[in-house]
């Protein structure tokens, strides 16, 4: 069978469309990190290692993100996702050195590795906006995803992505360690119970393929909530280790640490499908 390579205009606008909603996706979802003192010191602070394992844990993330949302409708499947991954993390390089560079952070006489772990974190971050913002900045005028088609395993996938939309806003942030260490034993019981009740009202009012067209709210929470609450602590516990939140706490304030962080990356699964 022939291959055509030629030009469609049409076509060629269309992706071009696409790329620039791609960018304006990084900004919207990185624009808070990039403007985040922390952030900027553990581009060079944190060892190399733990940017490595950073970047190689998120691959997967966005290549999910990419194959339940990607950057349109037009195109799917696991080889298109595999594309529109790389495309989203060159994306957020770009879009994080030209916002650095503009704000005067990014140096071009600094190290190497300073530069290279600066762009790193943020380009992550960035690569998720990116891949989101067919969702995020469609106006509605797209039917992007395939989220509705998701398996169970899908769903959950889908309320981890929510969690670290939000948490990785907060997670570099010294005010998550300064609550942590602020709240009682009973602050924390209501945060968890707070975080769950709001997580489980946001759950079947948005609704997961199961359970919101049988009205068994139990049944919800059950498969659900608690196995998303529990995904959402994970999460926040790994946020929380990639930027050394966890190191010279003892158990008891690193899991404070993660009921603070698991409050807002709760909101952020239940409303997965709205994130994502």
């Amino acid at each position: 069978m022939m291959v055509s390579f030629a030009f469609d205009r049409g076509r060629e606008t269309a992706y071009a469309r696409d790329l620039a909603r791609a960018f304006g996706g990084a900004l919207l979802f990185g624009l808070p990190l990039l403007m985040t003192m922390e952030m900027w010191w553990f581009g060079f602070l944190l060892e190399p290692w733990r940017l490595a394992v950073f970047l190689l844990a998120a691959l997967p993330l966005l290549l999910g993100l990419a194959f339940y949302a990607g950057f349109s409708a037009r195109h799917r499947g696991l080889g298109h996702a595999l594309l529109d991954t790389l495309v989203a993390l060159a994306v957020g390089f770009l879009a994080a050195a030209a916002t650095l560079a503009l704000l005067g952070v990014l140096e071009v006489d600094a190290p190497p590795r300073q530069i290279a772990g600066q762009l790193l974190l943020q380009a992550v971050a960035g690569a998720m906006g990116a891949l989101l913002a067919g969702r995020q900045l469609s106006a509605g005028t797209e039917d992007v995803g395939d989220e509705d088609q998701a398996s169970y395993p899908g769903e959950l996938f889908l309320m981890v992505a929510g969690a670290l939309f939000l948490a990785l806003n907060m997670a570099p942030t010294e005010e998550m360690i300064l609550i942590a260490y602020r709240m009682s034993a009973g602050h924390v019981v209501a945060l968890m119970a707070v975080s769950l009740i709001l997580m489980h009202a946001l759950v079947y009012s948005v609704g997961f393929p199961g359970q919101e067209a049988h009205d068994r709210p139990l049944s919800a929470f059950a498969h659900y909530t608690l196995p998303g609450y529990a995904l959402v602590l994970l999460v926040s516990l790994y946020v929380l280790w990639v930027f050394g939140r966890t190191e010279g706490h003892g158990l008891a304030e690193t899991v404070d640490a993660m009921v603070v962080l698991g409050f807002p990356g709760a909101l952020g699964a239940a409303a997965a499908r709205l994130l994502v």
